[in-house]
């Protein structure tokens, strides 16, 4: 089947700035399933909260289809959550990429078993079957969300179900084998259906020294924080049927405990933002690139608290050095674009473009420094500040890749010039 070459085409999202709603639905440490959706209140602020995106020059979303809410059990489907959703973003002009599995699922599905892989194909095949038949193309999933992330998370953190302690590398494998599983099935219903695999990329350190320790630093970095992506991509685990049009669209999760500190008891220290000992976010886009030469996007990545500003400037500095350097990115994902409850204290965490007032009303309030941020990367790559109800953003889109980078290297070139004093 035909796909896009890397670097062959001038886009392949419709906008260049894209947003996330987060929607985990996982069985908690405490055997209670959380549904982050109705947490961030985005079931009943659909319409409003996608306007917003379009009306901040956002054409893409991460959206989810809540793999535990419309799988019924024993073929049967509930769509009516999917449908709202669709139906609010072709109103609005939004493309979404849908996450079929955001760390949740259906009760009593064991990811080891060939029962869940079957119940996940089949699901993945019917999701596809109701998105195409409900809006035009072109058409993004993610079939699991963060599978190295989710894999730790679910084994031995413990933080949530499977709660596999022990298990961390074979759940890794299970998720990769029902991810490849799954993409297959979509591809039966549109051979042309884009896949974007996210997963954080991570910066590990020795101690100060700790020399003894820097091969485990480098084997967090090099090997297993992309084993997932290896899989899929063919890499490794080939007989799990992997390969770069199964890996497809690289989706890199940026956030500031991306890079730590390895310690000897495996504990890992959150560098501060002027460790010397960070590593340039543009090093680590490059090294994704070098690795895979597929497209790649910020897949996540937000600022926190008073931070955001700040964080979106930093990150979209070291986009740019990238895209200058020939790493072909295609996008910057604002995740999440509503703020959400941390999922240890559930108080607000205000890393969203929006803040929430209440969980009452979920009354949406902007962070405007962080907009007036977007705004001013907005004009200095030349994007528009608003989707147009006329269709802008929807279908191909009108990015047109050589103009951003074009601007990119504008940018590059005015930063690099000497500045003037001024008293």
């Amino acid at each position: 089947m035909a796909r896009d070459v890397p670097g062959s085409r001038d886009a392949i999202f419709p906008t260049f700035f894209m947003a996330g709603f987060e929607c985990s639905t996982f069985v908690w440490k405490d055997r209670e399933r959380k549904d982050y959706v109705t947490a961030t209140g985005h079931d009943h602020h659909l319409k409003e909260d996608l306007a917003a995106a379009m009306d901040l020059g956002i054409g893409v979303v991460r959206e989810a289809i809540r793999w535990p809410k419309v799988d019924l059990g024993g073929g049967r489907y509930d769509w009516s959550s999917v449908k709202a959703v669709q139906d609010a973003a072709t109103d609005c002009k939004i493309t979404p990429i849908w996450d079929l599995c955001h760390y949740g699922f259906p009760d009593g599905c064991d990811p080891f078993t060939q029962d869940c892989v079957d119940r996940f194909t089949e699901y993945c095949r019917r999701a596809a079957e109701f998105v195409t038949s409900s809006a035009d193309g072109p058409y993004f999933f993610t079939p699991i969300n963060e599978i190295t992330f989710f894999s730790a998370a679910a084994s031995d953190l413990e933080w949530m179900y499977p709660f596999a302690k022990g298990r961390e590398d074979e759940l890794r494998r299970a998720l990769c084998r029902m991810d490849i599983a799954g993409v297959n099935a979509i591809r039966e219903v549109d051979p042309n259906a884009r896949m974007v695999h996210v997963d954080p990329i991570v910066h590990a350190v020795p101690p100060a020294g700790r020399p003894d320790l820097s091969d485990e630093a480098w084997e967090e970095e090099h090997r297993k924080a992309m084993e997932a992506w290896d899989m899929l991509c063919g890499r490794e685990a080939p007989e799990l049927g992997g390969s770069p049009e199964i890996l497809d669209i690289v989706g890199v999760n940026v956030y500031h405990y991306s890079q730590v500190q390895l310690d000897a008891d495996k504990k890992r220290e959150i560098l501060g933002p002027r460790d010397p000992r960070r590593k340039p976010l543009s090093e680590l886009l490059q090294f994704a690139w070098d690795r895979y030469h597929r497209p790649i996007i910020i897949g996540e990545t937000s600022g926190f608290q008073e931070n955001r500003a700040e964080w979106l400037r930093m990150t979209m500095e070291e986009s740019v050095k990238a895209i200058n350097a020939g790493v072909d990115l295609h996008g910057v994902c604002l995740y999440p674009f509503v703020d959400v409850p941390d999922w240890w204290t559930q108080k607000w965490a205000k890393i969203g473009i929006y803040d929430v007032a209440d969980k009452e009303s979920f009354e949406r309030v902007p962070c405007e420094a962080y907009i007036d941020e977007l705004r001013r990367w907005q004009k200095t790559l030349d994007q528009p500040d608003n989707v147009e109800p006329d269709g802008y953003g929807h279908r191909w889109g009108r990015v047109q890749l050589p103009e951003v980078r074009k601007y990119a290297a504008k940018w590059a070139a005015k930063s690099a010039e000497p500045q003037k004093l001024h008293a």
